[in-house]
């Protein structure tokens, strides 16, 4: 994959783990809860990734 794309579905999968995170509070399931933090970790790496492969020109 490619930075922007990286990029792109890390930005989506933060959106959506906070939604999750959200959700989960309002809801008190903790189940939900847990799940909305990992997807956001998930989309915190891949923006990581994302930002690396720009650093490097996509030669990752």
């Amino acid at each position: 994959m490619g930075e922007l794309t990286d990029k792109a579905k890390g930005l989506a999968n933060e959106t959506a783990g906070n939604a999750k995170q959200a959700a989960g509070k309002l809801t008190d399931n903790n189940r939900l809860r847990a799940e909305g933090e990992a997807q956001e970790r998930r989309g915190e790496g891949q923006n990581l990734a994302g930002k690396i492969k720009g650093a490097l020109g996509d030669k990752v």
